[in-house]
């Protein structure tokens, strides 16, 4: 389950195209997953968030 609790982030599918001489070449497409590390709320349970929100809410903390 890589999807964060506060912003509903989740994986991503893409890569690129390799191209030689005005072709493009099939290669495989790799999926990025969000660094997501758990943190502790203010309530006090603890939720996987990613980093991204984690900055956020120690900015407005």
């Amino acid at each position: 389950m890589n999807i964060c609790a506060l912003c509903d982030k989740g994986s991503v599918k893409g890569g690129k195209r390799a191209f030689l001489r005005s072709h493009y070449n099939p290669t495989s497409s790799i999926r990025k997953h969000p660094n997501l590390q758990w943190a502790r709320m203010e309530s006090g349970e603890r939720k996987k968030i990613c980093v991204k929100c984690m900055k956020k809410l120690h900015k407005t903390a």
